[in-house]
């Protein structure tokens, strides 16, 4: 959670985060660097509901400048403009709302993104409808983690996804494909998605075709316009193909390198373990599981 935050709320974009070493570099090497100064703060009463506004953002970042502070329209919370970013802290201080695109609401004490948690857990439900006998699962013997895979015929990074499927099973990592033919239904792509979940060896079929390579055209009694439905309701219509969830529903984005999927997973299951030992007796959130979605 902390790590989006400090995204969002940075007081320069990412390209500008970028471009800082270049520029340090450049700079001449008698220079003395200027010290820091303070970030910006508005002048607030010591224990008032702004003080705590403001103590809940720099508990995200410290360093982020604090253009204004007071109360907003919704009832309970302070509105605060931080590094061109405008967020709401409860009058508390134990949440934070973030609007916009990708926006969520935030619980800062116990460390949960509560609408990532929420969205996890319709996709989790959504994905038991279909079932294991209908993904195409790579998997080595003992998975440490389990991701569920939308993926495409046609996109080059389903296809680069599937090129290191024996790495990401060497990262302790089963991935269980479905299919989310992205160009719709009806379309060739669909008809080409339809052939391997018809084929008698659909591994095989998926690999091929991922390949590039032409595979016989099939009919059968088949759920890829069940997945691709079932796609569309968890969000892949929005962010494309790959998109790669884990077992608890949390969505790690497109493409990833084997290694730096593991480390995510781990990431997250070392949050989870976290949250789950601060957590009141009876209230710990299960880390995610080893298996299937």
């Amino acid at each position: 959670m902390k790590r989006i935050l400090l995204a969002m709320l940075g007081a320069a974009s990412l390209s500008a985060c970028a471009q800082a070493p270049q520029a340090a570099v450049a700079a001449p090497a008698a220079a003395k660097p200027a010290a820091a100064a303070a970030p910006a703060t508005p002048k607030v009463a010591a224990g008032s509901a702004d003080a705590r506004a403001i103590e809940a953002v720099r508990s995200l970042n410290a360093t982020v400048a604090i253009d204004k502070v007071g109360a907003a329209a919704m009832p309970g919370f302070r509105e605060v403009v931080a590094g061109s970013q405008v967020v709401y802290v409860s009058d508390d201080g134990d949440y934070l709302f973030l609007p916009g695109p990708g926006g969520a609401l935030f619980n800062l004490r116990a460390k949960r993104n509560l609408t990532q948690d929420t969205v996890a857990g319709l996709r989790r439900d959504l994905l038991k409808a279909i079932p294991a006998s209908e993904r195409i699962v790579f998997a080595p013997a003992r998975p440490k983690y389990t991701v569920t895979v939308f993926t495409d015929a046609e996109c080059g990074y389903c296809r680069k996804l599937h090129s290191e499927i024996a790495e990401y099973n060497r990262q302790g990592i089963a991935v269980e494909y479905l299919a989310f033919p992205r160009m719709g239904l009806g379309t060739e792509d669909y008809k080409k998605m339809v052939s391997v979940w018809c084929a008698a060896d659909r591994r095989k079929a998926l690999t091929e075709v991922k390949a590039g390579r032409d595979l016989p055209a099939r009919q059968c009694p088949n759920t890829v316009e069940q997945q691709y439905r079932i796609g569309l309701q968890a969000g892949v219509g929005e962010t494309g193909t790959p998109t790669v969830l884990t077992a608890d529903g949390v969505q790690l984005g497109g493409y990833l390198p084997p290694a730096r999927l593991r480390e995510a997973l781990d990431s997250l299951a070392a949050e989870a373990k976290g949250a789950a030992q601060q957590a009141p007796t009876g209230a710990a959130r299960p880390a995610p599981a080893a298996g299937g979605a």
